[in-house]
């Protein structure tokens, strides 16, 4: 089976070494050094490590000062954390549509969202390409809004170039900011959900490979968008001008005139040795535990076109950079031949 990711921690092992051997676990020199190396690879003057993406999100709605009723605007096409961090940071969610190019928060869409309560306006970059931030820092500015970029899935890209934005991994969650006050209100926020030394040590290893590993997957991703152009009922993910792309996945789309559906394709590839996910089957709100919550408005996934087609096409194959020429070739191949190419 070729994978659909291969995390290697081994660039970690020397710093886990170092922590074991300082006998200090809590807050220390590991997780000030993280930060201070996270801040200079994402370009900003302040970053704040805490236990995750979550954490990061929740930390940094808390600090900005919402006030109950103050609305947070989205996409509906993100992780479950993002609106859970804005429901326990207090605020009310409100969502627009994408765009289906980036998969990203409409920033035109997002304009005629916005009503008199709305105080935040928090793009979800998703699978490596950062949303149009030109756009949104323009519409954040005439609104009166702050702009909070959630970049989980765009470490390494110009994600974090607003001036304020939450990454995650599996281990951590990182606030970046240029603003040293409101660095400090996030440390505040998330003080009881620091990094632990042992945790700084893992992100640190997999920070040092970071740029070497995305320039891997921009190869891959550049050899599959080759490859896979053409084929019947696919449509290959785009990078758009201005915009650099990490490829956290590689997301295609199976639209409706192809041989096969999305949910057909899958069991497909995976029987064929080729392994994928279908990583947002439904809207982030469309889960029973957000029926009737006071902070989710009462939307149908009706009301986002696009997002709603996406939930449905929307296929990742693996790009991870420990794939071969041999595996690029064979997932070429086997998509190619199932939808009739």
């Amino acid at each position: 089976m070729i994978p659909l990711s291969v995390i290697d921690l081994r660039e970690a092992e020397p710093f886990v070494a170092e922590v074991l051997r300082s006998g200090r676990i809590s807050r220390g020199p590991m997780v000030e050094r993280f930060e201070r190396d996270f801040a200079a690879a994402t370009g900003t003057r302040h970053a704040v490590a805490v236990q995750s993406g979550f954490a990061a999100l929740v930390a940094t709605l808390r600090a900005l000062d919402l006030r109950p009723g103050d609305e947070v605007l989205t996409s509906p096409l993100t992780s479950v954390a993002t609106l859970d961090g804005i429901i326990e940071a207090g605020a009310s969610a409100r969502f627009a549509d994408i765009a289906r190019d980036d998969f990203a928060l409409d920033p035109d869409e997002a304009g005629s969202r916005i009503t008199r309560r709305t105080r935040v306006l928090l793009p979800a970059h998703l699978f490596g390409q950062p949303a149009d931030l030109g756009k949104h820092a323009a519409l954040a500015a005439e609104a009166g809004l702050r702009l909070m970029e959630d970049a989980g899935q765009a470490t390494g890209s110009p994600a974090g170039s607003s001036g304020l934005a939450c990454f995650s991994a599996t281990e951590c969650g990182v606030v970046t900011t240029d603003d040293a006050e409101l660095a400090g209100r996030v440390r505040n926020e998330a003080r009881h959900a620091t990094l632990s030394e042992l945790s700084a040590a893992v992100c640190l290893g997999r920070l040092v490979r970071h740029a070497t590993l995305t320039e891997a997957r921009q190869r891959n991703a550049e050899r599959l968008t080759d490859g896979l152009r053409g084929t019947p009922g696919l449509d290959v993910p785009k990078r758009l001008p201005g915009r650099e792309h990490t490829w956290q996945r590689y997301t295609v789309l199976i639209g409706p005139h192809a041989m096969l559906s999305r949910d057909e394709l899958a069991e497909a590839l995976t029987g064929r040795g080729v392994a994928n996910a279908v990583c947002h089957p439904r809207l982030v709100f469309d889960h029973d535990r957000y029926a009737g919550h006071p902070l989710v408005p009462a939307v149908s996934a009706r009301d986002f076109r696009v997002a709603s087609q996406v939930t449905e096409e929307a296929l990742a194959l693996p790009v991870h950079a420990e794939l071969t020429d041999t595996d690029l070739d064979t997932i070429i191949e086997v998509v190619r031949d199932e939808l009739g190419a």
